[in-house]
């Protein structure tokens, strides 16, 4: 959600007020993002008013686990957050923030230089459980700007660390589900290549849907991939996911909610991007 932090204490914020995101786009907000079991947020800042307003919301059955707020300018003052319902699932126990080495497997570690820059923002990690089913689920937001060589280190360190905690995973049966801004301009371009280097497939269905608000209502933008939600299909020669993958979509606000306001006018105050869902069975 775009710069998703302060909140306009009106009903409906006015020409002057700062930000624009009011008590009204909370609540439609809380309303999109109740259909979910859990949900990735991406571009959660340090001031946490409009994020506590969802939540309060929502109600008190949903929950949620943040990162720190990532100083310096690439980092943008942003958090990664996962906001969830705790009827549906729980945290099972791990949550933490992925590094990649500088020196060891040269599989897995990048020069120093590279990771300095690749890991302004983090990718965050957390493991939740739905009955007997252990999923891991990573968010990130790579890095924007710059030429597409400047991105493809990040990218390919990703992938290969990706890589290698599924193996390790699946000694034990987990799920490791990656979702986030992979900042992808398009299908096949270098940066799509490094993304699915090392076997990452994104999930089926969602490459017939826009990314972004600012795509065209009528020729919908369909080679921007800008935001994925992807996993292995085998590792170590065999299916990898246990849950049941069912069907994935996008949810289209536009046009539904503020239909007073012109496309700039509503990402500020819902978001930028869409959102996307993947369903699973367990």
């Amino acid at each position: 959600m775009r710069a998703f932090g302060d909140l306009t204490s009106k009903w409906a914020s006015a020409a002057g007020d700062s930000p624009r995101r009011d008590l009204h786009a909370g609540v439609l907000i809380a309303e999109i993002l109740s259909r979910f079991d859990v949900i990735a947020v991406q571009e959660v800042k340090a001031n946490l008013r409009a994020l506590r307003h969802v939540l309060k919301k929502l109600g008190p059955d949903y929950n949620f686990l943040l990162t720190d707020v990532t100083l310096g300018d690439p980092g943008n003052g942003e958090r990664l957050a996962f906001l969830f319902d705790t009827r549906r699932v729980r945290p099972s126990g791990l949550a933490c923030e992925l590094v990649v080495p500088e020196i060891g497997d040269p599989n897995h570690a990048i020069p120093v230089n590279r990771l300095q820059r690749q890991f302004a923002r983090t990718p965050y990690a957390v493991s939740f459980l739905r009955g007997e089913k252990t999923f891991v689920l990573v968010t990130l937001h790579v890095n924007y700007g710059g030429s597409p060589a400047d991105l493809v280190g990040e990218l390919v360190g990703i992938a290969r660390w990706l890589r290698n905690w599924a193996e390790r995973m699946d000694d034990y049966g987990q799920n490791l589900i990656c979702m986030g801004d992979f900042n992808i301009d398009r299908r096949g371009d270098p940066l799509w290549q490094a993304f699915t280097s090392t076997g990452l497939t994104p999930a089926p269905g969602l490459d017939r849907f826009p990314r972004t608000l600012f795509s065209s209502l009528e020729k919908p933008d369909l080679k921007s991939f800008y935001d994925q939600i992807a996993w292995f299909e085998t590792v170590r020669g065999k299916p990898y996911l246990t849950l049941d993958f069912r069907a994935s979509g996008h949810v289209d606000f536009q046009g539904a909610v503020l239909t007073g306001l012109d496309r700039n006018q509503l990402s500020w105050r819902m978001s930028d991007h869409y959102p996307l869902w993947v369903e699973f069975g367990v």
